[in-house]
This record gives C-alpha cells, structure tokens and sequence, in this order.
C-alpha cells in the first residue's frame, strides 16, 4: 500500500484490501474514505470487505464512490463533510489515489486555499491536479454543478 500524505490530517493512496487494514491501524489511521466504486475493476474487494475490516480495527469508514473522470462539485462538497466529521488522521482511497487528491483539490479551493498551494501539496504527494483547479476557476466553485475529469 502507497500512502500518500497530502496534509497531518489526510493521506490517500490507491486500493486497499482488507488485509491492509491492519497497517493502516498500525500506522494510525483513524478513519477511511473509499472513493471508488464496487465493481470498477475485477480486482478490487468489494467495500464491505473493507468496512468489516476497518469496523474490526477500530476505524471508522465512509464510502463516497466517485465514477473516474467525473468528479464533481457536489462530490468534493461531500469529501470535505466527511473530512469535516471524520476522527483523524483519514486515508482515502481510489484506483491510483488521484480521485481522491481531486476531492481534496476542489474542495480546498472551494474554501479558498490558494490554488498554487493546493498543486505544490498536490504535485510533492506524486499528483497533478492542474486541470482539477482549471476546472475549479472555470466553475466559479462548488456552487457549480460542473464535473473535473481526472483519469483515475
């Protein structure tokens, strides 16, 4: 598992199994978003897979599935409710990661991070979110219904 820190409060990485639920206990994770929808590709476990797992150690577990290159504004509004609710440090989780650092993307932009800081901690963490923050200034924000594509 490739863990990714974008801030001290969230990390993503691409797909997690159920038997990387303990590492991610162990490394202190206390809360997991899944971003990607059940059967998106044949070889990911099914998200109640993972909530058991997660609900086993002791981590609490949301899932906001995101079809890839469809991101929306609604979507990031949402990630950043969960982030908003969440005990943490919080690990989610996509194909690649890169949905999920797009959740993240717009919904900081959404709250006014500016956005050259949001592609540094983007682009540090391995992601280019440039047409993710495009699609942000071109929508005018969340109040937009809009979508980014992102390829995973």
């Amino acid at each position: 598992m490739d863990v990714k820190r974008l801030t001290d409060d969230l990390s993503v990485a691409g797909q997690v199994g159920p038997a990387d639920v303990p590492a991610m206990s162990r490394a202190g994770f206390r809360a997991l978003i899944c971003n990607r929808p059940d059967g998106e590709g044949t070889d990911q476990p099914d998200f109640r897979e993972i909530e058991v797992a997660a609900r086993t150690a002791g981590i609490e577990v949301r899932y906001l599935p995101v079809v890839s290159g469809r991101v929306s504004n609604a979507d990031a509004a949402a990630f950043g409710a969960l982030l908003g609710d969440l005990p943490t440090p919080v690990l989610a989780y996509c194909r690649t990661g890169t949905r999920s650092t797009t959740l993240w993307s717009l919904h900081e932009g959404a709250r006014g991070r500016p956005e050259p800081e949001i592609l540094a901690v983007a682009r540090a963490a391995g992601y280019d979110m440039t047409d993710a923050i495009r699609h942000l200034a071109s929508a005018d924000g969340p109040s937009k219904q809009g979508s980014a594509t992102s390829p995973t």
